[in-house]
Parts: structure tokens; C-alpha cells; sequence
């Protein structure tokens, strides 16, 4: 698996359709952070933009490669595999993706009701929990399991603005104890960072398994 994630990342990097979800992702958070902002505010704030800019990724590694190219693979390792070394590919960009922006975040920040080690624990959370629902969304609006990229695309944006906007949603869970922890003081690490991160874990990992299973089963 390492040497299929290390060719498809080689691939995507080669490619450049990297490039645009990147590029939109740090002009949008440039735009949206001041310095000396509160810190779990402007996490807030690029958490909820990482989550559909994954779902992008996760379009652009499974769709990069020419499909003869994917074929011979496929024909190598297997389907399943093949589409997994994808997903994680895709998953690996955009946590480094999202590790930079709070990085930023934090340098550009002012100071915060909480410590540093809460804000950077509850900063990593959101992350996590942005990489894996925008995972999630892009697997099961990517190919095969929605063909089409139109509806696919569609898809994806509805999927993203869900997850959050609608209450209860891990990222709308995780998203709003940070905001309120930059008004207020006080984030609650287990009910509002590390169960949305359990619960987006769970989903990822299913979405991620019915795609496989769709990749493993339907000729592309």
C-alpha cells in the first residue's frame, strides 16, 4: 500500500490538479484571517473551509490517472487497493494542507482565553474532523460510485455545506464549540472535539469501504 499511495501522490503532484483546490483553499483563508485574531476562531474558520476543499482533492487523486494507465494497475493490485492508495493519497494532501493553515493561524494569531495546548489540540481535531467527512463526501461523489461529474460535483458541494450547517453533524459540532470557545472561553475537547472526531473516523472509514467495494466490482 505505501508504494501505491507514493506513486498515486507522485502522480497527483506531477499533475497539477492539485493546484487549484490548494490555491483556492489558501487564498480564501489569506482573505478570511486577520492578524492578531483570535486563534480558536480563525481554526474554526479554516476547518470548515478545509472540509469540501478535500472533497476536491479527493476528485482530482482518483480521477488523475489516464484510464489505461489505471487499468494496467488495476490488473497489478487489484481494484480495491488501487482506489484505497487514492483515497489515502488524498487524505495525506489535505492534513498537510490543513496542518499549514493552522499552523498559520496560530503564528498570525493573538493571544486566546485558553491555553496553548487546548488551542492546539482543539485546532487539530477540527482538522481531522474537516480531512475526514470532506474524505468521506469525496468518495462517494467521485467515481464509481457517481460517475458522472456534474452530479458529481452537485453532490459534493451538498454534501460538504451539510455536514456543516445541519446541528448535530460532526463538523458543525466541532466548528461551533471552536467559535464559541473564541467568544466565551472554555472548549469541551471530549463532547465537542474528540466525539465528532470519533464519529467522523467511523464515517470515513465507510465511505472509504463502499467505495472500494464499488471500485471492486464495477468497471470503470
Amino acid at each position: 500500500m505505501t508504494a501505491l499511495v507514493g506513486y498515486q501522490l507522485e502522480l497527483l503532484l506531477r499533475s497539477q490538479r492539485w493546484l487549484p483546490p490548494v490555491l483556492g483553499y489558501g487564498l480564501l483563508m489569506v482573505l478570511g484571517i486577520s492578524g492578531g485574531d483570535e486563534p480558536l476562531g480563525g481554526l474554526a474558520y479554516a476547518a470548515g473551509l478545509l472540509l469540501p476543499f478535500t472533497a476536491w482533492l479527493v476528485r482530482c487523486a482518483v480521477t488523475v490517472e489516464p484510464a489505461a494507465a489505471r487499468a494496467c494497475r488495476v490488473s497489478a493490485a487489484g481494484a480495491v487497493r488501487v482506489h484505497r492508495g487514492a483515497l489515502l493519497t488524498a487524505v495525506l494532501t489535505a492534513a498537510v494542507l490543513g496542518l499549514a493553515a493552522d499552523t498559520a493561524v496560530l503564528v498570525a494569531g493573538g493571544a486566546s482565553k485558553e491555553g496553548p495546548v487546548v488551542v492546539f489540540g482543539a485546532g487539530l481535531g477540527a482538522t481531522a474532523v474537516a480531512v475526514l467527512l470532506g474524505a468521506a463526501v469525496g468518495a462517494l461523489s467521485s467515481r464509481p460510485v457517481l460517475v458522472s461529474g456534474p452530479y458529481g460535483i452537485l453532490a459534493s458541494l451538498a454534501g460538504s455545506l451539510l455536514l456543516l450547517l445541519v446541528p448535530g453533524a460532526p463538523a458543525h459540532v466541532v466548528v461551533r464549540e471552536l467559535v464559541r470557545g473564541a467568544r466565551h472561553g472554555g472548549v469541551d475537547i471530549a463532547a465537542g472535539v474528540l466525539l465528532p472526531v470519533a464519529v467522523s473516523a467511523v464515517l470515513a472509514v465507510a465511505a472509504a469501504a463502499v467505495a472500494c467495494t464499488v471500485a471492486g466490482r464495477r468497471a470503470e
